[in-house]
């Protein structure tokens, strides 16, 4: 299963560069230590050779034929017993018959004590030759020799230098070490740098995913502001999506406003007639066309909210459509005497047309007030992107078993009251297209109250 991770381009292109700087540094700290062991045992080997000449030069051979030293070497190590630094002259004398040279009692540094080194390969000639041997206290040497004959001599002398490894190997692993937590702090500087600029270079994506949201919940009606030239012509086209969805709407809106008015215009005539006539065809010619009124209704609302309920940027506000509901009632039910009362915070939007907004709440306000005594209370609140309307009368009340029953399409209570039946049918109707719900519930005041979840927002600008 892939995981949101790795669905992410951010996450993509960051473990991409980091996979790639880190195979790179890898390599390149491989190729750096390696050039380093290079260098470190070459520099080695060059202190060696040149400490292997001054004993060449120091050494001269004596009257009765044995190598004398006439200068002491300037290192002061090998004056040291088993200091790691060491030199050595060996003579190999061939005796008649002998298949190999035997290799005389040679002539030591100090510091080398009784230990005897490994002399040239007799094969090698006046070749220089180097090799890691095993030294004394099991030290690891390194060791140049060279075979040299001296004036005055007429047989071969193997002259040998060597010098503790443990020095080098210790450069190394300082090197290593350094180079190691270098390379990993470059990789986590350049793994972050990495970070900060895919979060920059898509950046522009944030701010279209917010724009979207401010079109979506109603704050804009377009993708504004500056974008980078790849981005650009998205917001282009999604701009052109929303005009050419709003052109749809708006023609959708104006077939159901056509279709409404060629639709009762006729039915008008039609219960008209039936109710001048007398004839017992007519009562079921007006009943027939009242209940098609009805449908007609219904259906012409539903069409029309289907087709703007879809649309993006819409938004209205809510405080003003419920005030002016309020005094609209007022006026209605004024013989009554009802007292309307509304609470609602003046930032809150309905993600929605302002039409459906009122044809949902004078709805339910419109009940509450045929029901109500005295009072009627209107309270709205605001959560999760949510916001929900109650509207409580103080009337009667309903009894559980029958609330979702008045929901139904054309269910009335009471006859004696006037109104259609499809009132709270419609609310759902039109609320669900926006994902909201209806229901009814027992209210504080003893009788009804009906709760309408809606989506919506707080006003920003």
């Amino acid at each position: 299963m892939i995981n949101n991770g790795s669905r992410s381009l951010a996450f993509r292109l960051i473990a991409g560069a980091a996979l790639w700087c880190v195979s790179g540094l890898a390599v390149g700290g491989l190729v750096l230590s390696s050039l380093f062991l290079e260098y470190v045992e070459r520099s080695f080997d060059d202190r060696l050779t040149v400490l292997l000449e001054s004993l060449v030069t120091g050494s001269e051979i004596a009257a009765e034929g044995r190598v004398d030293m006439t200068a002491a070497l300037s290192e002061a190590r090998f004056e040291q017993p088993y200091s790691g630094w060491y030199w050595q002259i060996s003579q190999r004398r061939t005796d008649a018959g002998a298949p190999e040279p035997v290799l005389l009692e040679p002539l030591r540094s100090r510091s080398l004590w009784d230990w005897t080194l490994p002399g040239p390969d007799p094969k090698a000639g006046a070749d220089l030759r180097t090799a890691n041997v095993p030294g004394p206290d099991g030290q690891s040497l390194r060791l140049v020799a060279r075979e040299i004959i001296l004036a005055g001599a007429d047989f071969p002398l193997d002259f040998v230098v060597a010098g503790d490894r443990s020095e080098m190997v210790a450069d190394i692993r300082r090197f290593n070490s350094t180079l190691a937590w270098s390379l990993g702090l470059l990789g986590g500087g350049l793994v972050l740098a990495m970070f900060f600029q895919v979060r920059f270079g898509l950046k522009p994506l944030r701010r279209i995913q917010v724009a979207l949201a401010d079109i979506r919940s109603g704050r804009d009606d377009q993708l504004t502001g500056p974008f980078p030239s790849e981005i650009q012509p998205l917001a282009a086209e999604v701009n052109a999506l929303l005009e050419h969805n709003t052109a749809v709407v708006e023609r959708a809106r104006t077939h159901v406003g056509n279709l409404a008015h060629a639709l009762k215009t006729p039915l008008s005539v039609l219960l008209n007639e039936s109710a001048a006539s007398t004839e017992p065809l007519a009562d079921t010619v007006s009943q027939q066309t009242i209940l098609m009124q009805r449908h007609v209704d219904h259906y012409l609302v539903r069409a029309r909210t289907a087709a703007s309920g879809g649309v993006l940027g819409v938004r209205t506000e809510v405080a003003e459509v419920l005030e002016d509901l309020r005094r609209t009632l007022l006026r209605i039910h004024a013989r009554r005497d009802i007292s309307i009362e509304v609470e609602c915070e003046d930032d809150l939007l309905f993600r929605g047309e302002r039409q459906d907004l009122e044809e949902m709440t004078g709805n339910l306000m419109d009940n509450a007030c045929k029901w109500a005594r005295e009072q009627v209370n209107v309270s709205v609140s605001l959560r999760d992107g949510e916001f929900c309307i109650l509207v409580d009368d103080d009337g009667p009340g309903l009894p559980p078993a029958r609330r979702e029953e008045v929901i139904q399409r054309g269910k009335r209570l009471d006859e004696s009251v006037p109104g259609s039946g499809l009132g709270l049918s419609i609310v759902a109707d039109i609320a669900g297209l926006y994902d909201g719900k209806l229901a009814l519930q027992e209210s504080p005041t003893q009788g009804l109250r009906a709760a309408l979840t809606l989506p919506g927002a707080r006003r920003t600008d």
